[in-house]
């Protein structure tokens, strides 16, 4: 049997608890609190001249301060908006003989962290503080934990904020209560996707839902996630991508599809990567990789501008700009540049040779197009900062990618980086069923091999590009990382409410 041990302040809190209840006071009430105001419009709006306007206004949200004046108390609270001062006065809030009440309520119940729903008018201190005078005070939750305490300044903002990762991203509900840049980022992670989900919409696309649960786990080379369905009595995968089911829609006649996608992939996890991220996926009847290029800068622009108002982002000590166009550099060159190898007609020997001279490992699992991924992931990606389409990429690396219309051995695809990460990839998709059956028979060879992240056969996907699929145009967005460029946030999980990490161990 489980036993729970309290800190004092979690025990005294408790207590507190019990002698509101023995009061008649309930710390949990039900019924709604019909709020009217919130601080930041109150703060914005009022003057003399409107003050008739703030009258009568109700407020409520979670005590951040209290400090005692004997019959009054200036207690800060904190809703949706920000910070804003109630002046709680004992006999103006309890006018009557009887002041147990305010003993009980206010004077000893009350702690940092509680949420109180508030009705009163709006006034300007002495020390010129836009403040609520307070005529009830209704406690709505009682808290049984203490928030960590901060440093703030005389506007309420946070200078001494938590910054132990393993606090903020187990507890993410208390990391948003006190560290208010925290809560910001989140909220401009929310206006980035609806700023490009307005792009999309607005072009025409149709947002669409596909299986997160897949029999085949197709559509990237990646390590799945495996489950059992109980009722079929087979494995099912958790998705790592959902093209080859936008690419059925294209089949089934829609132009232009798109969907905001939770991927998983049963992989490592660092400074940008989450074994659970977020991805946008489009594809585009009758286009190619060339009109994806200009569609995606034309996009990133937006989002730029409508989460910051600029097209400028400021990562680090680095300042990257969104503005059109970007540079466009195909792998081979990018290698050749960076490592002095040009590996444009080298085969799989050939590879390990330069991996071999690079100090790049490698193994046997590893076919020419793994070989290449990796000698331009050590040694080319972390010189791309500014937005830069790597283009043109062997045919070994993209088996679900067009042939290149000009280039022998190439296909038409893309991967757009940006502060030395891949935050896009897209193609020329391919629509020949007879090539790509070829190509996925290449991946099998590769998994036969070892190499787990090598393509399942997709039976059913090569059934229906024998129906007959339009010449297409598709890619994928890294929306995690993206908040990341946008929001100059260091790591993933600063931008995922709730990341993965090893389970707690909880008494």
């Amino acid at each position: 049997m489980s036993t729970q041990s309290f800190s004092e302040q979690e025990k005294i809190r408790r207590e507190k608890l019990q002698k509101l209840r023995a009061a008649g006071i309930d710390p949990y009430p039900a019924p709604l609190f019909p709020v009217s105001h919130y601080s930041a419009d109150i703060k914005a709006q009022f003057t003399e001249e409107t003050k008739e306007n703030f009258a009568r206004v109700s407020l409520a949200g979670r005590i951040m301060s209290i400090n005692d004046k004997g019959k009054v108390f200036f207690i800060k609270i904190q809703d949706k908006q920000g910070l804003i001062q109630l002046y709680v006065k004992r006999d103006e809030l309890y006018p009557g003989e009887d002041k147990s009440a305010w003993d009980v309520l206010v004077k000893h119940g009350l702690d940092l962290g509680d949420f109180i729903g508030v009705t009163g008018y709006v006034f300007i201190t002495k020390t010129g503080e836009t403040s609520l005078h307070t005529q009830t005070l209704t406690l709505l939750s009682k808290s049984l934990k203490p928030l960590p305490v901060v440093k703030r300044d005389e506007e309420g903002n946070v200078f001494d904020e938590v910054t132990d990762p393993e606090f903020k991203y187990r507890q993410r509900y208390v990391d948003l209560v006190i560290n208010a840049s925290v809560k910001e980022t989140f909220v401009k992670r929310t206006k980035m996707i609806n700023s490009i989900r307005e792009f999309l919409n607005a072009q025409g696309a149709l947002e669409v839902d596909t299986p997160v649960l897949q029999s085949i786990p197709g559509g990237a080379a990646a390590r799945p996630f495996v489950t059992h369905h109980n009722a079929l009595d087979v494995p099912f995968y958790l998705r790592i991508a959902n093209e080859l089911y936008l690419k059925r829609l294209i089949v089934g006649g829609f132009d232009w599809v798109y969907e905001f996608s939770r991927n998983f992939r049963n992989e490592g996890m660092d400074r940008t990567h989450n074994p659970e991220f977020t991805v946008l996926e489009f594809y585009v009847a009758y286009k190619d990789y060339f009109w994806m290029m200009e569609t995606t800068e034309q996009l990133l622009e937006k989002a730029a501008i409508d989460v910051n108002g600029t097209t400028e982002a400021a990562v680090g000590d680095k300042n990257i700009s969104f503005k059109a166009p970007y540079a466009r550099v195909s792998i081979y060159d990018a290698i050749k540049e960076h490592t002095g190898f040009d590996v444009s007609g080298l085969s799989e020997e050939g590879l390990r040779d330069v991996c071999a001279k690079l100090g790049i490992h490698t193994d046997k699992t590893m076919g020419k197009g793994k070989l290449i991924d990796e000698i331009f992931g050590e040694k080319c990606e972390a010189h791309y900062i500014q937005p830069t389409f790597i283009i043109d990429y062997p045919i070994e690396m993209s088996p679900l990618t067009k042939k290149h219309r000009e280039k022998e051995g190439l296909v038409e695809r893309f991967e757009l980086m940006v502060n030395g990460k891949e935050i896009a990839n897209s193609y020329s998709e391919l629509n020949d069923p007879v090539e790509q059956r070829s190509r996925f028979e290449e991946q099998a060879k590769l998994m036969e091999r070892g190499d787990e992240e090598a393509m399942y056969i997709d039976y059913d996907f090569l059934r229906a590009l024998e129906y007959g699929m339009p010449p297409t145009s598709g890619i994928g967005f890294g929306i995690d990382r993206l908040v990341m460029l946008l929001t100059g946030q260091p790591s993933i999980q600063d931008v995922l409410f709730f990341p993965q990490m090893r389970p707690e161990k909880m008494d």
